[in-house]
């Protein structure tokens, strides 16, 4: 359990009642918990009035409570709510409308509640498709919690032990890799992993990748590189998977979706709870020839992934994202948030690299910028440090030395000012 010495007699009577009715396996964020108990836009505030800025939350993804989005819930939910095993012109005008920011041979679309749902699904369509069993991510990747999903998620810790059909290989590591190597590097990775599943007696049904690899660091560029891999893969029968959960609805802000910054068309797109902002809707995008084998062999149902509810939930984040034009948002404030953390890193030696696409940034710390060694006990004082000074953000990266900010997509130039000025602050007293 946490440290509770500066808690509330509030919270802590949370924390006790939590261990006792909730178990052993959850975990909480930061060394002084946070309780929030209302959210607006990219604030949260705690039981004392206390305001946060949000610069973690991408499932909510146009802002915590967007009114637009609240009353088409509030709406919706006042006349129907029922599943896609009835007719409804809501699942399919939103189906219309998210197909209609993919490429068009990505002609189908299914709904579920979670990205793990939908990341499971992907994989067992995959299977379907290519008859084959492999499955190759990146070394520190997180796709879900399924228990085959999770199998795939190395992230979620050394208990957890991969699939026998999956194999990892390293992440797309810019600070570390000359941009010229990039693309020829992660797809060596991927004919490796490939040859390893064929030396036991398998063969890859698919690769899948986050396409900002935040779990792995936040790597984003340089654009294009990933065309190379999904070559390697589709040479080798297998499908590639585009886990766009944290990536997509614009928050590269040069694409509406991570793939689409590399020029690649995936087989299947797999999308979570950011759809709907942070209502339960997530669903895949996928080829009609991908699916189709997956369809004959087998019934999919999911019995409120779709709902009208949901579909309303999505139908007004894309509203939101178009109508306040939260991608240029993105693009504008995260170029901002960048050149301001770069300057940070002139004055402070434990940033080694500071890097990412609009509102997805990674920025990296380091013991020494010679070495490039990881400065992990750092990163998780800084984390916390910033907590008790109201901005939230978290680790990520394989040492859990990169700081990960992923804010709601209507976070501005001011907030950007607020974030950056508390580093600062956090990193002088360091």
């Amino acid at each position: 359990m946490p440290p509770i010495s500066h808690t509330t007699h509030t919270t802590r009577d949370l924390m006790d009642r939590r261990a006792r009715l909730l178990g052993p396996a959850y975990r909480l964020f930061y060394e002084t918990p946070l309780h929030p108990v209302r959210g607006e836009g990219v604030w949260l505030y705690d039981a004392d009035g206390t305001r946060y800025l949000d610069a973690y939350n991408n499932v909510a993804s146009v802002g915590h409570c967007h009114p637009h989005v609240v009353e088409a819930i509030a709406r919706q939910a006042s006349v129907l709510n029922t599943h896609t095993r009835y007719l409804h012109e809501g699942v399919l005008d939103y189906a219309e409308r998210l197909l209609g920011t993919m490429p068009s041979g990505l002609a189908h679309a299914m709904f579920t509640c979670t990205g793990s749902e939908a990341n499971d699904l992907a994989m067992r369509i995959a299977r379907s498709h290519t008859k084959a069993e492999g499955l190759i991510v990146t070394r520190f990747a997180y796709h879900g919690v399924t228990a085959a999903i999770a199998e795939a998620s190395p992230s979620l810790g050394k208990f957890v032990q991969l699939g026998e059909a999956v194999r990892t290989e390293p992440a797309p590591d810019s600070y570390r890799i000359a941009p010229e190597a990039m693309g020829a590097t992660f797809a060596a990775g991927v004919r490796e992993a490939i040859a390893d599943l064929r030396a036991h007696g398998m063969r890859p049904a698919a690769l899948m990748v986050d396409t900002v690899f935040s779990s792995d660091g936040i790597f984003t560029d340089p654009p294009g590189f990933l065309a190379e891999a999904v070559d390697a893969i589709r040479e080798a029968g297998g499908v590639f998977i585009a886990d766009e959960v944290q990536p997509g609805l614009g928050r590269t802000g040069d694409a509406f979706w991570g793939f689409l910054r590399h020029g690649v068309l995936p087989d299947i797109v797999t999308m979570g709870k950011p759809l709907g902002a942070g209502h339960p809707l997530a669903g895949l995008a996928i080829r009609p020839d991908v699916l189709a084998a997956f369809g004959r062999e087998c019934r999919y149902f999911n019995t409120f992934g779709g709902n009208p509810v949901s579909m309303a939930a999505g139908m007004a984040v894309l509203d939101v994202i178009e109508q306040e034009g939260l991608m240029d948002n993105a693009q504008r404030v995260g170029r901002y948030l960048r050149i301001r953390l770069s300057e940070l890193g002139r004055r402070h030696a434990l940033i080694g690299d500071v890097r990412g696409a609009g509102l997805f940034v990674g920025v990296e710390m380091v013991t020494d910028r010679g070495t490039r060694a990881p400065a992990t006990a750092q990163t998780a004082r800084i984390v916390n440090a910033l907590r008790e000074r109201g901005v939230l953000l978290s680790g990520t990266g394989e040492h859990a030395n990169t700081l990960k900010i992923r804010p709601p997509l209507v976070f501005s130039e001011a907030n950007a000012d607020m974030l950056v000025e508390t580093l600062d602050s956090v990193l002088t007293t360091l």
